[in-house]
């Protein structure tokens, strides 16, 4: 693809943007994974019940910004973001447990038996989630790059559904089995959380299609880009 050179000014903006898409793709995904563990119901119209973690709601939050990064950055600093969000989630587990070492005081208002039913799954869910994580995201990128290639730039709602449809499928179902095959969640839900999760994220990939067609044509318009130009960012 085409890369559009920036003067310092406009280079100093795209990073800005590079830097606010990065910051709430790491949020989402740390966030993901320490607040999994509560489940809740949703009445779609009527016509389905999901029946979800809660760590999915900021979850497909992450895929609509990497391709957006894809689509305006490339794919090298989509991948960049990625192993970011890699080491993002190493931080945030060393963090819980650090706190989950430490003792809590008498006066505390969350005590250890507490802390740890919240938060004692949380290794192992960062575990499950980073390599599920890894899967999903590199080949969300690489599918969304190839019908990129193939459709010269143009379809964007093709390649954003097709690459997020078979990512989130093998992260759904990454998740589910390791979380099973650590006795947090019991095998019998396995086909219903795989079911409804994926079909949630369906989704949400769907309707999140006019969320990136905006963003893209915002960019787009700032930089001057045409269909199929990618920012040239030098590192």
């Amino acid at each position: 693809m085409n890369k559009t050179p920036l003067d310092f000014k406009d280079k100093r903006a795209a990073y800005y943007i590079y830097l606010i898409l990065g910051s709430l793709f790491i949020s989402s995904l740390v966030v993901s994974n320490l607040i999994f563990q509560k489940f809740f119901h949703w009445d779609f119209f009527g016509i389905y019940t999901f029946e979800i973690s809660v760590g999915i709601l900021p979850y497909p939050i992450t895929f609509l910004i990497t391709d957006i990064i894809s689509e305006i950055f490339g794919k090298r600093k989509a991948n960049q973001i990625v192993t970011a969000g890699i080491f993002a989630s190493l931080f945030s587990l060393l963090i819980v447990s650090m706190a989950s070492w430490v003792s809590a005081t008498s006066w505390s208002p969350i005590n250890d038996a507490i802390f740890d039913q919240v938060f004692g799954a949380t290794v192992i869910a960062v575990f499950a989630s980073m390599l599920a994580y890894l899967f999903a995201q590199y080949i969300d990128i690489q599918i969304f790059h190839f019908w990129k290639k193939v459709t010269k730039g143009k379809h964007l709602w093709l390649r954003n559904n097709f690459s997020t449809f078979s990512s989130q499928f093998i992260d759904t179902a990454t998740v589910l089995l390791l979380l099973c095959a650590t006795n947090i969640i019991s095998w019998d839900r396995f086909a219903v959380l795989l079911l409804n999760g994926f079909l949630f994220k369906v989704l949400v990939a769907a309707l999140d299609t006019p969320i990136l067609y905006l963003g893209v044509h915002l960019i787009r318009k700032r930089f001057g880009l045409k269909q199929g130009e990618e920012l040239e960012l030098d590192v």
